[in-house]
């Protein structure tokens, strides 16, 4: 086996609008609390040049060294823009999304794989939903307090009327029918600004897989087609082994990149081993939809070929498909697959 010394790894995040800077911060402060608990040494520097959202490592771990320079591949600006959308908007994704899960099937199918990631799936669904019921709530109680008062205050101002012979009544309605829309929308707006429990964050994200019914959008794939170039581009550098690690969201699209970087042959014989490293997979959300077609052929693709691919999950993690075979549970591994190695993360 051969020894890195030096290793290139590029890291495809989820669906995260953080900028790559938060991800080198957490490496920073995370991977010095790893290597006092492992007994490793381990110092960050500067990114090389041709790297723009990156960092290097210098570590020496069990006596050996190794330098590694590390490489966010950027889709945060795509996530971003697709979170952009309003609290109707929000709520039209989340019905649309639902629809499309139930309508195709897939949601009985994921049904059948771990309770977790179904939790996961469902509680933002039902947590918008139960937003959405005291707003509905806090704009009748709204509307009708005001309605009241008004009624009171013009019946103290103009005196007692009968309804046909007064425009009383018509200005208390008036009145109490403005306020009440407009406190549901301040509530709505801070449930969505605070987003404590990542709800409004969810929907957004499954929404974006699944609003072409697990086709990826042409903003994704261009995208993609620049990561298979950056990629190529590392593996014609003076690195050991190259290194692409998705998280994720971001595994199945280093899948599909990774396929399309083999299928074009744009990977050299005699250049780094290059390997894949998909760490909290989501892929059955995906997968299971019934336009994934892309997906399920990098999927069934990519297990037969000679790329070393680990899958990293914890079954303490409800957010991910934790020990489940990706390849497997899509019902797509073809004869004389071999990847890829599921291990647990074993934490709870």
């Amino acid at each position: 086996m051969t020894q890195v010394a030096r290793r290139h790894v590029l890291y495809i995040p989820g669906f995260d609008p953080v900028p790559p800077r938060a991800y080198r911060e957490r490496y920073r402060r995370e991977a010095a609390v790893q290597a006092e608990i492992s007994g490793y040494e381990i110092t960050h520097g500067k990114a090389v040049k041709d790297v723009r959202f990156g960092w290097h490592v210098d570590a020496r771990v069990e006596g050996e060294d190794v330098a590694t320079d590390l490489e966010v591949l950027y889709w945060a600006d795509i996530v971003r823009k697709s979170m952009a959308s309003g609290i109707v908007a929000t709520y039209g994704q989340l019905l649309k999304t639902a629809w499309i899960y139930i309508s195709s099937g897939a949601l009985f199918r994921l049904m059948g794989l771990r309770k977790g990631p179904m939790i996961a799936a469902l509680y933002p669904v039902v947590v918008l939903l139960l937003q959405g019921g005291i707003a509905l709530a806090l704009w009748g109680a709204v509307s009708f307090g005001f309605f009241h008062a008004t009624e009171v205050v013009l019946g103290w101002v103009e005196g007692p009327a009968p309804f046909y012979q007064s425009y009383s009544m018509a200005r208390a309605w008036f009145a109490g029918l403005v306020p009440g829309p407009i406190a549901a929308a301040l509530f709505l707006g801070w449930c969505a600004r605070k987003d404590h429990l990542y709800a409004w964050y969810l929907i957004k994200d499954y929404a974006f897989s699944a609003r072409l019914h697990g086709a990826y959008p042409d903003v994704q794939r261009v995208r993609m087609a620049e990561f298979a170039d950056r990629i190529a581009e590392v593996l014609q550098g003076g690195a050991d082994e190259v290194l692409v690690v998705g998280h994720s969201s971001g595994a199945y699209i280093a899948i599909s990149v990774l396929a399309d970087l083999i299928r074009d042959g744009r990977v050299p014989a005699n250049g780094p081993v290059l390997s894949l490293l998909t760490l909290g997979h989501v892929v059955p959300m995906v997968s299971f939809l019934p336009r994934a077609n892309r997906l399920r052929a990098d999927l069934a693709f990519l297990s037969t070929q000679d790329v070393p691919w680990v899958d990293v999950s914890a079954p303490g993690d409800g957010c991910t498909f934790a020990l489940c075979d990706p390849v497997s549970v899509s019902g797509v591994a073809p004869e004389g697959k071999i990847w890829p190695l599921v291990i647990s993360a074993a934490f709870s």
